[in-house]
């Protein structure tokens, strides 16, 4: 197992990864002197490489990606991912994870020191110190005290910055559109929508991603909404808020100071006007420079890799469910249940598809449907797309145009609790089959086929009949395959209800030649049948 450190992250990290048996870790500056993590660099050393950790230096791009045959994790020891493409990994099934949680404390107290270096000139007053100068009437500032604050998303950072500002008894408004009247209430902040942020706001903070919708968010039209004299600041992500805008809104006045840790394009040009400004406060994207936040990232970015290598726990995945192990203990024999399934449907029609439904009755109502689901779909993939896993099961059948919907039915079935799965074709013609477990020792069988009652096994070779309800089938059926030199494990039969079919499923240690096959299809009371590999 090969991981390649390609960023600077902790010591401890490094050694973490060190510590694991049979990996071979590469440190990309000790290996190459001259490394900058030029894309050629990054591709030469990451060929055979099964794991990167990075920070926001490299780039993991689509031609990187398409370099490493064997990667399957990209850790971020930090939040932003902006320097992954996830797409291209989603589509390669690369898990991509980041640390939300280990830089939150050090991007909250940053936030707040530009916030305070807005209200009182520090920085601008310690130039001039240093140069000599001695200015009182020029450096006055405003008090926090009393100021309306306005958070733009109320995530951990946001919720850590919202915790100071009330100790300085600000009022804090704040606009996240997955915030709850109810948590709003707890923390003691009032939900708003965003242009009523700007229109109330005295100081407004972004702690947002970066996406199409929050891009620009703060540009023009929103400078025009703010009061005059408004202090505003980003520690999230460049971009958030529009530099020509902002450079705008401070030249003419709308805007008293800002301070600024990220940029639209990083590192920040030296020409840029945004350098010029007095009342503009830049720091070089230091929101998780500071000792305790880079120990905690780099080892928690280590200890996510190496359990998401060795098939355990998924944690902070950015492009698929993340399960804790707690859940996932409990989800083990229901995920192997849901790929049996997936995989036996798919063999049994055999057709191509355009909707797949799952449908969970049960107890399994109030489990994480998530990972199930996609373990239904990976399962339905495995014989006919390459490199299928839970990353990009959803995206390969979504090229296919399949349509997966996921049902959590409060229904009654004969089972405590069922997984079914039905797909349908173009001609509207459907086909499902259901799952569960049995016993304390949870072994997952199929129970039905197309309404039809079985208990078969979700492993190994299965021959499966829909033929007339006649005598003779079942002798015919073992009398070829012991001719073929099959043998026989397993037994189950279904009869319908008055239409004069029957459902016979053979469990098989091995698969019938093709004459055997031929024999098979060729009887006159045979009305189908699949060979099943699970």
């Amino acid at each position: 197992m090969k991981i390649l450190v390609a960023d600077k992250i902790s010591p401890k990290g490094i050694e973490l990864f060190k510590a694991q048996p049979g990996y071979d870790v590469v440190v990309a500056w000790e290996v190459m002197p001259d490394w900058s993590a030029a894309p050629e660099q990054v591709k030469q050393l990451i060929a055979d490489a099964d794991a990167i950790a990075v920070r926001s230096e490299t780039k993991v791009t689509a031609d990187v990606i398409a370099a490493a045959p064997n990667l399957k994790v990209v850790g971020r020891a930090g939040v932003g991912v902006d320097n992954v493409d996830i797409d291209a990994a989603t589509e390669r099934g690369v898990i991509v994870m980041n640390t939300p949680g280990g830089n939150t404390i050090a991007t909250a107290e940053l936030t707040f020191t530009h916030m305070l270096c807005g209200a009182r000139p520090i920085a601008q007053a310690n130039a001039t110190m240093k140069a000599g100068g001695w200015d009182r009437k020029k450096y006055g500032g405003t008090e926090l005290n009393g100021k309306v604050l306005g958070v733009c998303g109320l995530g951990r950072i946001g919720a850590e910055v919202s915790k100071r500002a009330q100790a300085f008894n600000m009022t804090i408004l704040a606009y996240d559109p997955f915030l709850t009247e109810s948590r709003a209430q707890s923390m003691g902040i009032k939900k708003v929508e965003l242009t009523e942020i700007f229109k109330q706001a005295d100081y407004i903070t972004v702690h947002m991603p970066l996406t199409d919708d929050t891009r620009g968010m703060l540009g023009k039209d929103a400078f025009a909404q703010m009061k005059d004299g408004v202090r505003v600041f980003n520690c999230a992500r460049g971009g958030i808020i529009d530099e020509a805008a902002l450079i705008e809104a401070v030249n003419g006045g709308k805007v008293a100071a800002a301070g600024l840790d990220v940029y639209e394009d990083e590192p920040l040009a030296e020409d840029s006007p945004l350098r010029s400004l007095d009342k503009v406060v830049l720091t070089p994207h230091l929101g998780a420079s500071t000792a305790e936040a880079q120990e905690s990232v780099g080892v928690e970015v280590a200890e996510q890799m190496v359990e998401a290598l060795a098939g355990g726990t998924v944690r902070n995945a950015v492009n698929m469910p993340s399960v804790d192990a707690k859940t996932l203990e409990v989800l083990k024999p229901y995920l192997k249940l849901g790929e049996a399934l997936g995989t036996f449907i798919q063999q049994l029609g055999g057709e191509c598809i355009e909707k797949l439904t799952l449908t969970y009755y049960g107890k399994i109502v109030d489990l994480d449907a998530l990972p199930l689901s996609r373990a239904i779909q990976r399962g339905y993939l495995k014989h006919i797309a390459d490199r299928v896993n839970d990353v990009n099961a959803p995206k390969k059948l979504a090229e296919l145009g399949v349509e997966v919907q996921t049902v959590k039915s409060s229904s009654e079935t004969s089972y405590t609790e069922l997984v079914e799965v039905q797909t349908v074709d173009a001609k509207g013609k459907t086909r499902t089959v259901g799952g569960t477990l049995f016993s304390k020792a949870q072994r997952p069988r199929i129970v039905h086929i197309d309404g039809y009652g079985v208990e078969v096994s979700t492993s190994g070779i299965l021959l499966v009949l829909k033929n007339q309800d006649v005598p003779g089938i079942v002798g015919f059926i073992g009398q070829t395959l012991g001719e073929d030199k099959v043998n026989i494990a397993n037994l189950a039969l279904a009869r319908d209800q008055g239409q004069g079919f029957a459902i016979s499923v053979f469990e098989l240690d091995s698969i019938p030649s093709e004459a055997a096959q031929k024999k098979i299809s060729g009887h006159k009371d045979i009305e189908k049948f699949r060979i099943i590999e699970l």
